[in-house]
């Protein structure tokens, strides 16, 4: 049984939080002070300067029966469901460098992935816009060299699309019909060096005496993955799944570059953050966009919550 601490040893002790103080100060003022102040506002009639009016719940109202915001939740929900697909390249990368004989070379596919990292964010979304470029986009160039233009434009004949064609230029980003396709296709190969780095972390706690027994019983590569690695990486998987739903859910970033500020043609891509954005920066409604923050916000805490509680990890 722990002995109880002197007192002496205890005032030292509490001195020692003394040091994380300046960066609970910058928590408190950079993370919660913006959030009180949404939840604040989001009661208000609020332009963003000094002149507000009270307007209770109206602003809530307003998003309940906002057909744009709930559009936009349908949006997200399928971009969760593309997202969901984009896990699994980057478990199989995960599998195919942990199953690496040399470290050295783990070393070097670990290194390689995580250079990417350095390049910021909003070149990337940049770079991806001129690929989606009907005229010297790198997409429509491979599919022109490939000939797979041709096989679309048969599919859009036989299904009657109307989204491809023989003689013109496919425009990702200016067809409501292929927004969503687009930003399905972005971050090809989808593979993200931090999720890979989480699931090699789950995978390196394997010991190397599960594999020697699985190769005495004649297990093979495939059963391997299914019955050995995929179990023991599960609890990574399930914290992958939370950043990913909260990712996609509060993330527009991608929508704004690469659509504009109001989700492309039909406003197809528009998402929530987004919708809040625009009515924030563009409409100069601050009041009504911290309440579509809050209603995202509890959004998120449901999903969370429905993960948390429903996704087991058995040990």
């Amino acid at each position: 049984m722990a002995q109880p601490l002197s007192r002496q040893k205890a005032l030292r002790e509490w001195k020692l939080y003394f040091f994380i103080l300046p960066s609970l100060l910058f928590i408190g003022v950079f993370s919660y002070f913006p959030a009180g102040s949404a939840i604040y506002h989001s009661f208000f009639d609020w332009q963003g300067g000094d002149n507000k009016q009270l307007i209770g719940f109206e602003n809530f109202s307003r998003a309940l029966h906002d057909p744009v915001l709930w559009n936009s939740f349908g949006t997200v929900s399928v971009l969760i469901v593309f997202n969901l697909f984009k896990m699994i390249p980057a478990i199989l990368m995960a599998v195919l460098i942990h199953r690496l004989k040399s470290d050295r070379a783990q070393y070097g596919y670990r290194v390689l992935l995580v250079v990417p990292m350095i390049v910021p964010g909003l070149v990337t979304l940049f770079i991806w816009k001129f690929f989606f470029d009907p005229n010297l986009g790198v997409l429509n160039n491979v599919l022109d060299f490939t000939g797979l233009k041709t096989m679309l434009v048969h599919l859009d004949k036989f299904f009657g699309w109307d989204v491809f064609f023989a003689n013109a230029p496919i425009g990702w980003l200016s067809q409501p019909a292929l927004i969503l396709p687009s930003l399905f296709l972005w971050g090809f190969p989808w593979i993200g060096a931090v999720g890979v780095l989480i699931y090699l972390a789950g995978l390196q706690s394997i010991g190397q005496e599960v594999y020697e027994a699985a190769e005495l019983d004649g297990v093979g590569p495939f059963q391997k993955f299914l019955y050995i690695e995929l179990p023991l990486i599960l609890t990574q998987v399930r914290l992958s799944l939370v950043l990913l739903i909260i990712g996609t859910l509060k993330d527009y970033g991608l929508q704004l570059v690469l659509l504009g500020d109001t989700g492309g043609p039909g406003g197809r891509g528009m998402v929530p953050g987004l919708w809040m954005y625009n009515r924030a920066f563009i409409a100069g409604e601050f009041g009504y966009a911290c309440a579509i923050g809050m209603v995202l916000f509890l959004f998120i805490l449901g999903l969370t919550y429905l993960n948390n509680k429903y996704v087991r990890v058995d040990k």
